[in-house]
């Protein structure tokens, strides 16, 4: 094999940002064998493994690369399922940039490796070319419970059926993926890839029971009694925050998780749906994530002439993704940086019909490390708006905490865990993911689902010795 020595990433082809803008079919369009190759020959291989280190879910990052420079695409999904149970949304959506990928050698005089396209193009190939099913591992006897169907309980549900666990996955929606589902857009992850993920755990043997809220459906407790000798919550967090500013109980205010559960799991978007969601003209956003990047360029795509980000710190202070920024950037957002709002305005009719912001100005850090946003003085204007979107973060739902005696939650509600293994002030009861960190991505979540799991079997196979 040639070693390729480019400074740069061979370029992942995306589609035309002006045709884009108005449609949800994906944005990047996914590496050609040939790029896949070429870029594969970027990759050092290490002995040290620095990318290893800053992945979460420790794939062995240099092998699955070997495997496709060698042109053996299947080899090289196989290295990566090994850690990850879902390698096709984690190359999509994972921050390669602040993870492996900012430990790569080859970022020192250059481009990282594009470990990210890599781990798509392969999870890709695997799912299109019709390869063997691997077999249903041989079952231990022993029966484990998840609570929610997102990225951490998929996650810790592959790796407990691999172990030959029963595994009953109970997510509170009418389909899985949680926030692959309802919270990611369509031009950034397909619902097709999700649910090809999810149907790859069913042929462990792990079974999703839907529409299954626990704290009310069913509680923890009584999953203990249905004798599952462990449950592992993952429920996330999906109770979104609002900035207790006045207005904000105009119509035409909308959160982002709802807003994007109209767009993503119901199919706003489509012509003939049945899920009402105002198209405005003129949208805010309020806020800098990618969750604030997703409900933009949802707007741009449902028609809206304007869509600003109102952020209240600068361009580099911005949370989201770089790509997402930039992509945002090229499909005709508008970022108002040093921007804070302090009122939503209405018309006579109770709908929006603008924010008033204030300008700010960056002061001395503040105990997250950043800068903190100071106001300044006099610089109230209004923005014109239609439609205003706060992405601001969310919280978890505390309906598991309040039927849960003696789980312990922190002060922002998030349920306390015992170190990396996730075990709770519970006996047998382990979380993990945004339900206790708060909002995270979707690597994080996984990596919490796999650690848990593991602890999970420990516990388990002592107490059967």
């Amino acid at each position: 094999m040639t070693r390729n020595m480019s400074p740069k990433k061979v370029e992942m082809p995306n589609q035309d940002p002006q045709l884009r803008a108005r449609n949800f079919e994906e944005v990047a369009l996914g590496y050609t064998q040939e790029m896949a190759m070429e870029e594969a020959a970027r990759c050092l291989q290490c002995k040290h493994k620095p990318c290893v280190d800053g992945c979460p879910v420790r794939i062995d990052i240099p092998a699955f690369i070997h495997e496709i420079a060698q042109g053996k695409m299947e080899e090289a999904f196989l290295v990566l399922n090994r850690d990850s149970a879902l390698p096709a949304v984690c190359g999509r959506v994972c921050p390669q940039e602040t993870q492996c990928e900012q430990r790569c050698v080859r970022a020192i005089k250059g481009e990282a490796v594009g470990i990210g396209r890599l781990e798509r193009y392969a999870a890709d190939w695997h799912r299109e070319s019709a390869c063997e099913v691997p077999p249903k591992p041989e079952a231990n006897g022993h029966k484990v419970a998840v609570v929610g169907a997102g990225p951490g309980g998929l996650t810790a549900a592959g790796e407990l059926a691999r172990m030959g666990y029963a595994v009953t996955v109970f997510e509170a929606l009418h389909l899985p993926g949680g926030v692959l589902s309802y919270g990611i857009p369509e031009f950034r992850l397909p619902k097709d890839i999700v649910m090809a993920e999810v149907e790859a755990l069913k042929r462990l043997g792990v079974v999703i029971c839907l529409n299954t809220v626990i704290g009310k459906t069913l509680t923890i407790d009584e999953l203990l009694e249905m004798h599952f000798e462990a449950v592992f919550i993952a429920s996330g967090a999906g109770l979104p925050r609002f900035m207790g500013i006045p207005g904000e109980s105009l119509k035409g205010v909308y959160s982002a998780n709802e807003y994007l559960t109209r767009i993503n799991l119901m199919k706003a978007y489509e012509k003939d749906s049945l899920t009402p969601i105002m198209h405005g003209k003129r949208v805010a956003v309020v806020g800098g994530g990618n969750v604030a990047m997703d409900a933009a360029r949802c707007a741009r795509r449902l028609g809206a002439e304007e869509v600003h980000i109102v952020y209240r710190r600068g361009m580099k202070e911005l949370p989201a993704r770089l790509e997402e920024v930039h992509h945002a950037q090229e499909e005709g957002i508008t970022f108002r940086m040093l921007t804070n709002p302090i009122r939503v305005l209405g018309d006579e009719k109770g709908w929006v019909r603008g924010l008033e912001c204030v300008r700010m100005t960056l002061g001395e850090k503040d105990a997250s490390g950043r800068a903190r946003p100071v106001e300044e003085a006099g610089s109230n204007y209004e923005l014109a708006a239609d439609v205003v979107i706060i992405a601001i973060g969310t919280s978890s739902n505390p309906l598991i905490r309040l039927t849960t005696p003696g789980l312990e939650t922190d002060r922002w509600g998030g349920i306390v865990v015992n170190g990396a293994d996730g075990l709770t002030s519970r006996e047998k009861v382990y979380a993990g993911g945004d339900v206790v960190t708060g909002s995270a991505t979707v690597i994080l979540a996984m990596g919490a689902g796999k650690d848990a799991a593991r602890a999970i079997d420990r516990m388990i196979r002592e107490k059967a010795e």
